[in-house]
């Protein structure tokens, strides 16, 4: 299997949207392999171990079915289901408990 490699975007302003949208004072949101950060540095988020994982499982999901592919299916799901109940969510929570995500996974 290949390497992942996953950057950080500090104080983004996208990850700024999704707070207001979400009422968070800290939120991360992926895209491709950029995990966004908003009210968190890269070093509080890094410490969060069960955080990263669940990010981290969102940019597997980017590899599984491409960008814009991901984000149609992602989009649709949090329609039908909402937030809580997108399958995209449920597999990312049950990420946050599973060190196999990391597997093959570099932050720069």
């Amino acid at each position: 299997m290949s390497i992942i490699i996953c950057t950080i975007k500090e104080n983004s302003w996208v990850a700024r949207l999704a707070a207001r949208k979400m009422k968070s004072p800290a939120v991360a949101i992926v895209f491709g392999h950029k995990i966004h950060l908003y009210g968190a540095d890269r070093q509080r988020f890094l410490r969060d171990v069960a955080w990263v994982r669940h990010e981290v499982c969102h940019v597997r999901q980017y590899r599984r079915h491409g960008f814009f592919g991901f984000l149609v299916r992602y989009l649709a799901d949090w329609i039908r289901n909402g937030y809580f109940l997108n399958k995209f969510e449920v597999e990312a929570r049950q990420a946050e408990h599973s060190p196999v995500v990391m597997q093959d996974v570099r932050i720069v």
